[in-house]
């Protein structure tokens, strides 16, 4: 069994023993967090939501939050003497999917 959540703006296919990394949440390591807006389910046979599907959430467990690799953000013009440059990391939270509670 499948399922399709939506969180931090991005969908993410889903099935129970899964580590994904997602964006940034509020939430401690250790700590259970659910998603209820799940978008689709599936299995054995496909149930799709108008725009979730209701009664169904998914559990997940909190592994670490961190931060990712350092991107460089450079800026530059010719002829101008103007360049900048910048760096960001993207901040994450890493969780293992529990169960699909459908």
């Amino acid at each position: 069994m499948y399922a399709i959540i939506a969180t931090g703006g991005k969908q993410y296919k889903v099935s129970e023993g899964d580590i994904i990394t997602i964006e940034k949440l509020p939430v401690e390591e250790g700590e259970t967090v659910t998603f209820d807006q799940v978008l689709a389910v599936g299995g054995e046979s496909l149930t799709i939501g108008n725009p979730t599907v209701s009664g169904v959430t998914v559990s997940a467990t909190v592994k670490k939050n961190g931060r990712a690799k350092k991107v460089i953000v450079y800026k530059y013009k010719p002829k101008t003497g103007y360049h900048k440059k910048n760096g960001h990391r993207q901040s994450y939270t890493q969780v293992k999917i529990d169960k699909i509670n459908a």
